[in-house]
Order: structure tokens, then C-alpha cells, then sequence
């Protein structure tokens, strides 16, 4: 016993002994805990690469769940913070609205159910995102409600992951919940996030920003989307990935050429899409063949997408096929 304590009453001693060896306790739990938080966060990617998508689908939900049990204990920790985000708008993405895409037209409700199972995640991940963002900007997230801009340009280059996908997660519901009017409300915001992404790095993730704007101007002109605008995002998308990414030419079928019911549009780049090699991006293999199959699923389900053309509507302002 150390001697501090000797001089005390061994009752005293002994409750103050206890209540020290506790709160040493508590720390060294913490210390695992913040140790394996880091190794999880800060390890190698083993998920990009994989070849077997299904073994990921498997495996992502418990990985998901223990980082949102990490974060209970460490509700600050960055990196945890930024996978949890990532984490669950990727697999919300890549696999549950996938799934929801290839339901046959006559399981509406199943569809509608595996929308709605989308779309709630990836609104948890945006709100574990700006929970990310938080940490260097307390408040920001009402800020960016009231005054988009100017609180979005509080963000600094080294928050672009962060702010990828925070806007990324919000986007997505967006797009998973356009028949919401209080999503749709949150447009401005998630514009404001994505061109402060790009006046920081418009090359970020082979251009990613880019590749996101793309849904957002894909949206009807009264709610301040622009085909033309869509098109140079397109275009510089595909340019800084060196045409690399099936999800920019899966992205531009189902958000430009289906609302266009431009059919030769749809085919020529889920094609372009199924053209690529996954292995030519190892890091990039996953999403790869994800997009892949989901433009095999589009393509199964093309003659439930498009009228048949004597019933089409003529539309001049029709994309071009880039």
C-alpha cells in the first residue's frame, strides 16, 4: 500500500484504494477501446480491392455496428466518425438501393422497402458526418441550413473526406427520397457542400465532386438543375478518372438518359460501364463491380424504364451522348 495511504484509517484506505484502482480501470478500457478505434480507422483498406462482392455484403453489417459500438465510447473520434459515414452511405448505395433497383416492377413494395431501408441509412451516415464536421466547427450543421455558403466555406482541405461524405450521404437520400419535399428542401445545401469539395480540390477521388454533381443537375430546373451543367460535370468527371469509373457512366444512364427516356443514351453507357476492366484500378475493384451489376440490372429492366418510342415524348433537349 503506498504510504500515503498507510497513514489513513484502513476503512478510508481502503474505499480511496478501490476508487483509484476504478478510474484506472476505466482508463486502460479506454485506452483498448481508442487503440482499436485507431487500428480500424488508420489500418489498410481491405474492402476497395476485394473480387468477391458478397463476401463484403456479409461482412459490412457487423463491421458497421462495431464501429457504431466504438462510438458510443468514443462519441469524438474522428476517424470513426469519417468510416461510419462512408461506411454505411457505401453499403446503403452499393447494395440495399441496389437491391431495390432490380425488383421487378410488380414487387413495388418490396422495392419501396429496401428504398426506404436506403434511404434511413444514409441519413444516419450524413448525420455521423456532420457530427465529423462538428469537431472543428461547432454548429455547423444548423449554420449550413441557414446560411449554406458562407458556412460551408468554413471547411478546410484537410476535411475533404469529411465533407465528401457527409454531401455524398445527403445526396444520395436525396435521390433515394425525391418524393420528400422535406429532403428536396436541403438541395441548396448539399450544392454548397459539394462546390466548396470542388473550389478545394476538384480532383479530389478522381472527381468525385464532380461525378456527385452530376445527380444534383440532373434535377428539374425549377429546383436549379442544369443538363448543361450536368454535361461539363460529365465531362470533367470521366476526364480526371481517365474514364476509369463505371459509376459516372452508370450514374449519367439512370439520372440524365432514363428522365430523358434516351434510350440509346441509357445502353451506350451502361456499356461503357461493363467495358472496363475491374482490375485495371485494383483500389477501385469493389465499386467496380458493383456498378457493374447494377448496370446489368438496369439493363434487364430497360423496357419497364423507357416508353415505347410511338408513346415518347419529343424532347429537344435531349443530352448528347458524350
Amino acid at each position: 500500500m503506498p504510504a500515503s495511504l498507510r497513514r489513513l484509517p484502513r476503512p478510508v484506505a481502503a474505499i480511496l484504494l478501490s476508487g483509484a484502482l476504478a478510474v484506472s480501470g476505466c482508463s486502460i478500457q479506454k485506452m483498448a477501446t481508442r487503440g482499436v478505434a485507431n487500428a480500424l480507422t488508420k489500418g489498410p483498406d481491405v474492402y476497395s480491392n476485394e473480387n468477391d462482392p458478397e463476401l463484403v455484403r456479409e461482412a459490412v453489417p457487423f463491421g458497421l455496428k462495431t464501429l457504431e459500438t466504438l462510438l458510443a465510447s468514443l462519441p469524438k473520434h474522428e476517424g470513426l466518425l469519417l468510416a461510419t459515414c462512408s461506411g454505411f452511405t457505401q453499403y446503403a448505395v452499393g447494395y440495399v438501393a441496389a437491391d431495390a433497383a432490380a425488383v421487378p416492377p410488380d414487387q413495388f413494395e418490396r422495392s419501396e422497402a429496401l428504398r426506404d431501408r436506403a434511404l434511413k441509412m444514409c441519413l444516419r451516415a450524413r448525420d455521423y458526418g456532420l457530427r465529423g464536421l462538428e469537431l472543428r466547427h461547432a454548429g455547423l450543421a444548423a449554420r449550413l441550413l441557414v446560411e449554406p455558403e458562407k458556412a460551408a466555406a468554413e471547411i478546410q482541405r484537410k476535411e475533404l473526406p469529411m465533407l465528401y461524405w457527409t454531401a455524398a450521404a445527403w445526396g444520395s437520400a436525396i435521390g433515394l427520397g425525391k418524393d420528400r419535399p422535406e429532403l428536396l428542401a436541403d438541395v441548396t445545401t448539399i450544392r454548397a457542400l459539394m462546390n466548396r469539395g470542388l473550389a478545394l480540390d476538384e480532383a479530389y477521388e478522381s472527381g468525385s465532386f464532380h461525378e456527385a454533381m452530376i445527380v444534383l443537375e440532373s434535377l428539374p430546373e425549377a429546383m436549379g438543375g442544369s443538363r448543361e451543367r450536368a454535361q461539363k460535370h460529365f465531362d470533367r468527371a470521366v476526364e480526371l478518372s481517365r474514364g476509369g469509373r463505371a459509376s459516372t457512366f452508370v450514374g449519367w444512364a439512370e439520372n440524365v438518359a432514363v428522365p430523358a427516356q434516351d434510350r440509346a443514351l441509357f445502353d451506350s453507357m451502361l456499356e461503357r460501364a461493363l467495358a472496363l476492366d475491374p482490375d485495371r484500378e485494383p483500389g477501385q475493384r469493389l465499386v467496380t463491380l458493383l456498378m457493374q451489376r447494377r448496370a446489368r440490372a438496369l439493363q434487364a429492366r430497360a423496357d419497364d424504364l423507357f416508353l415505347d418510342p410511338a408513346d415518347a415524348p419529343q424532347n429537344p433537349d435531349t443530352p448528347e451522348t458524350p
